[in-house]
């Protein structure tokens, strides 16, 4: 059982609740957000594996090269410029789908690596977990979150708390999840992201319920939404401040609310019926 942990922006307590899933039900968390990376301020693991992850890009062999411009012809990211006697490439702008590798009637390009990223494994409060660290200056988040989640998303049982938004990163986290939970709060922003999140979850045709944070006074367009959907609202934590200060003393909803860990493990257990 695979649960994403979503939201169409960041703020809402995504890894709020996504922390409090994984610790009421064992199931091992994976931090997803590989670019500002934040449950294991909650968790405060011990880290026990660390691993370097790296992508290919292109490097020239000169006293190879013909000049020829087919690398530069089929990379469409122009990564690869071809001048009269010189090529010069882009490591940034570099999307590692080895086109120019294969063109190249020379072999005049060979496999370099770039750092993409690390990442992590470890274990907190009995919880584990595992997250990514995007390198500085790297522009593309979804290949490290691809790497993660091989080598760590076949767990029994697991929870994605996944990037906040609806970009490329999103997608690849929330891809071969069986059930999306969706957070988010009662407000005109919240709602109007909601929107965006629902249409995304839904191009991968994953079943997925709301989870509403901050609540308090009805806002009656959110329900109105979620009726029009046909979406569950599975679950509203109160808005009260003890929360907000635990957040910001870096300790989990559990802290404040004990009793809430019986109602995520059944929250957790009606999501395999949905899924």
């Amino acid at each position: 059982m695979i649960v994403a942990v979503a939201s169409g922006k960041g703020g809402t307590g995504k890894t709020t609740v996504a922390v409090a899933l994984a610790q009421s039900t064992g199931a091992f968390l994976l931090d997803a957000d590989v670019e500002e990376p934040n449950a294991h301020l909650f968790l405060k693991p011990r880290i026990y594996e660390e691993e370097t992850v790296y992508r290919m890009v292109p490097e020239i062999l000169e006293e190879k090269c013909t000049f020829c411009g087919k690398c530069k012809e089929i990379c469409r990211f122009q990564a690869v410029v071809v001048f009269p006697g010189a090529v010069l490439t882009f490591p940034e702008m570099c999307h590692a789908c080895y086109g120019c590798l294969e063109v190249c009637p020379e072999e005049a390009i060979r496999e370099g690596r770039r750092v993409l990223g690390k990442i992590f494994l470890g274990e907190g409060n009995g919880t584990k977990m595992a997250f990514g660290r995007l390198e500085i200056g790297e522009a593309m988040a979804s290949p490290l979150i691809k790497t993660l989640k091989a080598r760590f998303g076949r767990q029994r049982r697991v929870i994605i708390d996944c990037p906040p938004g609806t970009g490329c990163p999103v997608l690849t986290a929330l891809r071969g999840a069986d059930f999306c939970l969706l957070v988010t709060e009662p407000t005109p922003f919240g709602l109007h992201d909601l929107r965006q999140a629902v249409a995304a979850v839904k191009t991968l045709g994953i079943p997925c319920g709301v989870i509403l944070n901050r609540a308090g006074p009805s806002f009656s367009p959110l329900y109105q939404f979620l009726k029009e959907e046909g979406l569950p609202l599975l679950l509203e934590i109160p808005h009260q401040r003890e929360i907000a200060e635990a957040y910001a003393q870096g300790r989990g909803l559990l802290s404040v609310n004990p009793a809430l860990r019986e109602t995520f493990r059944q929250l957790f257990d009606s999501l395999k019926e949905m899924s």
